[in-house]
């Protein structure tokens, strides 16, 4: 049971009124967002007075007015001239700001000295973030770092690639300040499989819950993600659209698209102006290839903010579909030129090279978006798709091993790194993916004919028999269309049978060999080897016939029975 649900819902309003409060403070807008959207979700179920303790009034005048300067301009975007008024300042609050301006400057003339986007090894690199270590470091040995201060110390060492050192520290943060989900977000960006999240120490606080729902997520645990949102959900967030968004990319993590749909309708339906996660949603209209609701989706999307990059992701999946790819390319382009950290469009920018050909431009892409996060199963399995039409089989093979195990349970890895054991003749190994794949759930309804193959291959016929039969069975049962798998599994059948003098058998499938013209002449060949025997082997059942005729006629006649009778 979640943890959320034995706590009490007026002490979590009031948490996230003082979140609300703090992260204003600090202009970290996106905690903001989403403690006031928790927090309205929850105005209908508890009531609670508006909090009236600020912070800021424990400020002398000068300070005060310092910070109220430095504050307005971190929100005109002055990032500069807010590092410089409010450095200097004895105040949790000012301090924080002082330290978040100077990060942001930092990013800001990054992202302005990229033009356009680049390979990898062509980014631009934020000098100043070393510096900026440097005052963080300084002010954590000293013992003077609160919680929000310990969390841009973490994003620091984590963009300066000291990943173990920014896992201690954002730690460090959420002990002392558990309620900024911010901390909470980029810890779960550094866990990478269930082993590291059950090792965590964390506050037993009800953001807990939200932290772990979030994770389970990125690492494909989507029913445990489910089951927590459904624990939230019934502890009184049932009119969050935060987490309506995270059990909709639930749905979609796990392929189950008509709910992921329907979940996304009823989010828009609740919040019509939302453009959050909403590429996730133009990705399933993509992929179901609903034209027009795609279409409206960028319209919509185009009129509220045409230059968010969830807009632009829209646009370019629905060129993509239009099959106008140079289009498609543009938008994602300019999607990464609005949030150069946004995976999925470096990884769809992958997908449309692909389509163009382009397969040095769509590595690039791919492994960008691997950088960005190696947790993206798509780009590890598109770098596969990309040197499998090159002809490099041992890499397309280490990069469908590194999409498989970020989806074990995902059919579609397991079919591709079987194809690619295959080609390196690895039979055994390429059967084991196979057979997992079917047992997993064949999306695609291709790995048991792939296995039944590999079974014939291995010339373990009675497993190759088997499988054939259970892929016709199935395919006839969905009215497939793969003319070239059902008659080469007919014409196994047949000769499978034929060999183990099961005529009927053998003719019926011989018989439906006849509808292919690739089979149709085995099928000829083996129907009159059919007939052939059927005239043997009814020639030997009238030969033991008339022999077993001929044994009766030589045996004695019936005995009479004798008359016993028993006499005392």
């Amino acid at each position: 049971m979640a943890v959320l649900v034995e706590c009490d819902l007026t002490k979590i309003s009031s948490d996230l009124q003082r979140i609300v409060r703090q992260c204003s403070q600090r202009g970290l807008t996106k905690t903001v967002s989403w403690a006031s959207e928790l927090y309205l979700a929850l105005s209908d179920a508890v009531e609670i007075e508006p909090e009236t303790v600020d912070e800021t009034k424990q400020m002398d005048k000068k300070e005060f007015a310092r910070y109220s300067l430095a504050k307005s301009y971190f929100d005109c975007q002055e990032y500069d001239r807010a590092a410089f008024f409010s450095q200097g300042s004895s105040s949790l609050i000012a301090r924080f700001l002082h330290y978040y301006s100077l990060y942001c400057s930092g990013e800001k003339k990054r992202l302005d000295d990229i033009a356009e986007v680049s390979p990898p090894n062509d980014k631009s690199k934020n000098r100043a973030l070393k510096a900026l270590r440097l005052q963080l470091q300084k002010s954590h040995l000293a013992g003077t770092l609160d919680g929000y201060c310990l969390y841009l110390y973490g994003v620091v060492l984590k963009k300066l690639q000291l990943e173990k050192h920014a896992f201690d520290i954002l730690c460090e943060a959420i002990q002392k300040e558990p309620l900024y989900w911010g901390s909470w977000l980029e810890l779960a960006t550094l866990v990478t499989d269930r082993e590291i999240l059950n090792d965590l120490t964390l506050p037993n606080c009800w953001v807990k819950d939200f932290f772990l729902a979030h994770t389970y997520l990125e690492i494909q645990m989507n029913e445990s993600a489910l089951e927590i949102y459904t624990d939230l959900v019934e502890a009184g967030f049932s009119k969050s659209t935060y987490i309506m968004a995270q059990i909709a990319i639930a749905y979609h993590n796990m392929r189950d698209l008509e709910k992921a749909i329907t979940s996304f309708q009823d989010l828009l339906k609740v919040d019509p102006c939302r453009l959050d996660n909403m590429d996730i949603y133009s990705n399933l209209l993509y992929v179901r290839e609903m034209r027009v609701e795609l279409s409206n989706l960028a319209h919509n999307a185009c009129d509220i903010d045409k230059y968010r990059f969830e807009t632009c992701c829209v646009i370019g999946n629905f060129y993509s579909l239009r099959t106008q790819h140079e289009k498609a390319v543009l938008y994602f382009q300019r999607a990464l030129k609005l949030n150069p950290s946004y995976l999925s469009a470096w990884t769809l920018m992958g997908h449309e090279y692909m389509e163009m050909k382009n397969t040095s431009f769509a590595i690039q892409a791919y492994r960008q978006a691997i950088e960005v996060n190696r947790r993206d199963y798509r780009a590890w399995y598109g770098l596969g798709q990309t040197y499998e039409i090159l002809k490099m089989p041992f890499y397309c093979l280490y990069y469908y091993k590194q999409a498989q195990q970020l989806r074990p349970y995902d059919s579609r890895m397991l079919v591709a790194l079987g194809e690619a054991y295959e080609k390196l003749d690895n039979l055994k190994e390429a059967k084991k993916c196979f057979w997992k794949a079917h047992a997993v759930g064949d999306i695609e309804g291709m790995a048991l004919i792939k296995l039944a193959k590999m079974y014939e291959k291995l010339k373990e016929e009675r497993q190759a028999a088997a499988a054939f039969t259970d892929y016709i069975r199935d395919a006839e049962a969905r009215n497939a269309t793969d003319r070239d798998e059902l008659c080469h599994a007919y014409l196994y059948l047949a000769k499978y049978n034929y060999e183990h003098h099961k005529l009927e058998e053998a003719h019926d499938n011989a018989q439906k060999c006849l509808d292919y013209p690739e089979t149709k002449e085995d099928a000829k060949t083996l129907l009159r080897q059919i007939a052939a025997r059927r005239i043997i082997q009814a020639e030997d059942d009238r030969n033991n016939a008339a022999q077993f005729e001929n044994q009766i006629d030589a045996t004695p006649g019936r005995i009479s029975p004798m008359n016993l009778t028993f006499t005392p």
